[in-house]
């Protein structure tokens, strides 16, 4: 028989909880009465939820030792960590042929191999008490992909990936591993995302109306008529508690109504289908040039 762990004695790791998601969950979870271990790579930036009753930890996920010392603090004050909420994360948007690799690489190495270390550096600690709770965020966009996200997107499903490996290879030990998909979120992630699509290093005239779409289309999902498809950080923050809350927890928790609808017609829809939707919303006017080479290679 699996054995449950009291909710009081749980220490409880977020990563990234200086803005949005994090720091919603952190504040929802201390209230609940989980011994709450904030993290963000600068502590100032997470100051005021030692006021909620958090405990502080600066934790840089792409940071092997900084991972390592998080870790090893949180399991000398409460022997183990009970539940880890691996949410720190980044979306680089932009064309796939735009986007640099040392970006690239940044990208995995903060949304994929800074919660994959995570998870293996606390798993020692939840096996030797015979439980634990491994909470991977990923999103609507780890089931989907919309353009300019391919680069986000691709981290996304690696996630989905780990979390199904490890829910089986893990659930003998009382651990239990759950998926968080939300979709859009009010939070800085849309301005952020447009930030970075318009700072490419090196920008190619040819992607010059694609740009424009992406960025209304994050603009849309964030601001416009689209947005009340849109959640709160708190959304996501209730949807982890009640995972947590639960003897059996569900593998994947979608969060937000556009999230369901999504997922909903990328399933049905099929390939070609869901691609014909997608060119209702990326309309842009086909470069010159690539006319000219396609009418050139019919000429041929």
């Amino acid at each position: 028989m699996r054995r449950m762990p009291q909710k009081e004695a749980e220490a409880c790791l977020i990563t990234g909880c200086s803005t949005g998601i994090g720091r919603a969950t952190a504040e929802r979870l201390v209230r609940s009465g989980y011994t709450v271990y904030a993290s963000a790579r600068r502590l100032e930036s997470i100051k005021d939820l030692e006021a909620s009753g958090c405990r502080l930890l600066e934790l840089d996920v792409c940071l092997e030792e900084s991972i390592r010392r998080a870790v090893g603090t949180a399991e000398a004050e409460c022997g183990a960590v009970s539940v880890l909420v691996n949410n720190a994360g980044y979306g680089s948007e932009g064309p796939v042929e735009e986007i640099g690799m040392d970006e690239i690489r940044r990208q995995f190495e903060t949304n994929v191999f800074g919660l994959l270390r995570a998870t293996q550096l606390v798993l020692p600690g939840m096996r030797r008490q015979g439980h634990g709770k491994i909470v991977n965020m990923s999103s609507m966009g780890g089931r989907l992909t919309l353009p300019g996200g391919g680069i986000y997107h691709a981290t996304k499903y690696a996630v989905e990936a780990i979390s199904d490996a490890l829910r089986f290879e893990v659930r003998p030990f009382g651990i239990d591993v759950i998926v968080i998909e939300p979709g859009a979120i009010q939070s800085e992630f849309g301005r952020s995302a447009i930030e970075r699509v318009e700072r490419v290093a090196n920008p190619d005239p040819a992607y010059d109306d694609f740009r424009e779409v992406l960025k209304r289309e994050i603009r849309g999902a964030y601001e416009g008529p689209l947005a009340v498809l849109a959640g709160e950080p708190d959304d996501v923050a209730r949807a982890i508690e009640r995972a947590l809350r639960a003897r059996r927890p569900r593998a994947r928790y979608p969060v937000t109504l556009g999230a369901r609808l999504l997922m909903g017609a990328r399933r049905w829809l099929g390939d070609r289908g869901f691609d014909a939707f997608l060119r209702t919303r990326f309309k842009t006017t086909p470069r010159a040039s690539a006319t000219n080479d396609a009418t050139n290679d019919r000429r041929d």
